[in-house]
C-alpha cells in the first residue's frame, strides 16, 4: 500500500449527524482479510492472533492479544492490551479511546480496521461485496488472488518468526473425461460439490481457495510436514467415498494431493511454496493419481 493511500485510509471520519446505527461492526480495509466483517459482541471483543481472540488476524507484527473492543453502556472503547508494536486510531497510538463511527485501527503491519455501525440493509450488502471480490462464484472458495495474497502474507509470518506452513495443492483427476461424458455442467457440480465437502474437514483458519479450472489449494498456518500430510490425506480420502451425482447419473472422482512445507532452505520467495507444491501435485499424478506426495526438504 502506497504513502497516499494510507493516508487517506487515516482521514478524519465524516460526521454523521449523530444518528447511530444498529450493531458495531469492525471492517478489514486492508490487510490479509480485506473486506471482512466483524461484529461487536459482548462486553469485551479481543483483536490478536492467538486463540484467545474473538477477532483473529494474520498479520506480521500483530500480538497474540493485540487490543480488546470494550463495550461500557452506549459507549464503545478501543483499549491496547500491551501489544508489541502498539495500537493506532486514525494515526495516533492510543492506550485507550473511545471510538466513533468512522475510526480507523490500525494493527500490525498492515491492517487497517474501520469502525462503523451497520444496520441489516448494510450489513447484506457489506457481505455481499465482499464474498464477491474475495470468492470464486462457482465454489465459494477464495478466488487465486486472495490464496496469492495471503500465501504472501503467510510466508512473511512464517519465515519471520520461524513457525510451520504448509501449502496442499490438488486437483482433480481427469476432469477432461467428467466434462467430456457428462457435460459442462455436470462438471461445475462436482467443482462445487468438492468445495463444500472439503472445505468442511478443514479449521477454521485454514485458507481453502480454487487456483484455477480444477485445482484447489489449502494454506494451513502452523502445519508441519506431518500435518500436512494428514491434512492431504484426509482431503483425498473424503473426495473418493464421496458419491458423486448429477442427473441421477454416478461420476466417480478422485484428486491428486502434492503438499510444500516450511521451514525449507530451498525455498527463497512464496512463489517456491507454489512450485514445490505442484512439482508434488505431478508426481502423484505420474504415480498414477488418486494419492498424496510431500515434497522433501533439501
Amino acid at each position: 500500500m502506497s504513502v497516499d493511500e494510507q493516508t487517506k485510509l487515516f482521514e478524519a471520519p465524516v460526521a454523521t449527524g449523530g444518528v447511530k446505527r444498529d450493531r458495531a461492526y469492525l471492517v478489514v480495509l486492508a490487510g490479509a482479510s480485506v473486506g471482512e466483517m466483524y461484529k461487536i459482541d459482548g462486553e469485551v471483543t479481543i483483536i490478536g492472533r492467538g486463540q484467545k481472540a474473538q477477532i483473529r488476524l494474520y498479520d506480521d507484527g500483530i500480538s497474540r492479544e493485540h487490543a480488546q473492543i470494550m463495550v461500557e453502556g452506549n459507549r464503545i472503547f478501543l483499549k491496547d492490551l500491551g501489544s508489541t508494536n502498539g495500537t493506532y486510531c486514525n494515526g495516533l497510538q492510543v492506550d485507550k479511546k473511545e471510538l466513533v463511527d468512522g475510526d480507523k485501527i490500525l494493527v500490525g503491519s498492515t491492517t487497517i480496521l474501520k469502525f462503523t455501525y451497520h444496520d441489516n440493509l448494510d450489513e447484506i450488502f457489506q457481505r455481499q461485496m465482499y464474498e464477491s471480490a474475495l470468492r470464486d462464484g462457482l465454489t465459494k472458495a477464495f478466488n487465486k488472488k486472495y490464496f496469492t495474497d495471503r500465501l504472501e502474507s503467510e510466508f512473511t509470518f512464517s519465515t519471520r518468526h520461524g513457525t510451520p506452513l504448509a501449502l496442499v495443492l490438488f486437483d482433480i483427476d481427469h476432469f477432461k473425461k467428467v466434462n467430456d461424458t457428462h457435460g459442462h455442467q455436470a462438471g461445475d457440480h462436482v467443482l462445487s460439490e468438492i468445495s463444500t465437502l472439503l472445505s468442511s474437514t478443514l479449521r477454521a483458519e485454514d485458507v481453502f481457495a480454487r487456483c484455477g479450472g480444477e485445482e484447489f489449494g489449502v494454506i494451513c498456518r502452523g502445519s508441519d510436514i506431518t500435518q500436512a500430510q494428514v491434512v492431504g490425506e484426509r482431503l483425498r480420502k473424503a473426495v473418493e467415498s464421496h458419491r458423486f451425482e448429477y442427473s441421477g447419473t454416478h461420476i466417480p472422482v478422485t484428486i491428486s494431493v502434492g503438499v510444500a512445507v516450511l521451514p525449507n532452505p530451498a525455498v527463497k520467495d512464496a512463489n517456491d511454496v507454489v512450485l514445490f507444491a505442484d512439482q508434488a501435485l505431478y508426481k502423484s499424478k505420474n504415480a498414477g493419481r488418486n494419492r498424496v506426495t510431500v515434497h522433501q526438504p533439501g
